[in-house]
């Protein structure tokens, strides 16, 4: 068992964050992670839309033209979510550091483009989806709960390329499943001396198979909105958690106490705070929707 332990507290050692090389061009785990996620999205919810007739106004056609704007909205939400909620002061400072993957802290160097907010995703997306909808005089919560069943299912990927790449690892440990991360060097990892939580691995367990699989169980059995009302509820709720086992961002480390922003949460857990209320007022304002038959 101990010969067990010690080869499961190394696994990041061993993880080279590129999978691909060649040449100049680097395929990363964490750019695979993200294209996953949103292939696992696009076939589940095109699987859910040629299978069930509820669904029979929206046609392969539209579920192609959005899902472009989508992608889009995504990750400039993402962006620009890691810049408002996370290092605003910072990137007031270095605005062009926003969208050029370069630094110009001590000197100007390439960085690459370093930071995304789960929670400017949800945002960025929510926006394209309402642009969409209206654009397209499409039923909003009708065309949100179409995706919303597989969204937490391409999380496990986005989660595993964080993990592969290294990143979001826990807080300090003495569990035996803690494991040994690292920073990086001239010379290549420097392994920290203390073992870790797997973060990433709480958030591809909870935020994308126990939650996804809730939703995906219950996508055909319950009325309008409630599907889209526990996608943020759910997500919101697992995500609290597990910021409890997260390492707090080094932007607020030095807060009292560490990582918290407010009444002793962290940003992530204001975040999901409001993500949960969110749901619960869907679920409220949706409360007299019928299911079609």
């Amino acid at each position: 068992m101990n010969t067990f332990w010690s080869f499961w507290q190394q696994i990041p050692m061993h993880i080279d964050p590129v999978l691909l090389n060649l040449g100049s061009f680097q395929l990363r785990w964490y750019s695979l992670g993200w294209i996953t996620a949103f292939a696992v999205v696009y076939l589940l919810t095109h699987r859910r839309l040629t299978r069930n007739s509820a669904f029979r106004e929206f046609s392969k056609k539209i579920l192609d033209d959005f899902f472009f704007f989508e992608v889009i909205g995504v990750l400039v939400g993402a962006r620009l979510g890691y810049v408002l909620f996370y290092n605003f002061g910072y990137y007031m400072e270095h605005p062009f550091e926003i969208i050029l993957p370069f630094s110009t802290s001590g000197g100007f160097h390439f960085t690459g483009i370093s930071g995304m907010s789960y929670h400017g995703g949800v945002l960025g997306g929510l926006a394209v989806f309402l642009w969409y909808a209206r654009r397209h005089k499409i039923p909003v919560v009708k065309f949100l709960e179409l995706f919303a069943a597989a969204i937490p299912l391409g999380y496990v990927f986005g989660r595993l390329g964080n993990f592969m790449n290294g990143e979001l690892y826990g807080r300090v440990t003495s569990i035996p499943w803690g494991m040994t991360f690292y920073e990086w060097g001239p010379s290549g990892k420097i392994p920290f001396s203390e073992l870790r939580h797997p973060s990433q691995l709480y958030e591809a367990l909870l935020e994308g198979v126990l939650c996804g699989l809730l939703l995906w169980s219950l996508k055909d059995r319950v009325r309008p909105g409630i599907i889209l009302s526990l996608y943020f509820i759910s997500y919101g709720a697992a995500r609290f958690v597990v910021e409890f086992f997260r390492q707090p961002d080094i932007q607020f480390i030095d807060n009292d106490p560490p990582g918290t922003v407010f009444l002793l949460m962290t940003m992530g857990q204001l975040l999901c705070l409001g993500m949960v209320l969110f749901g619960l007022a869907i679920m409220w304002g949706t409360r007299h929707m019928k299911k079609a038959v």
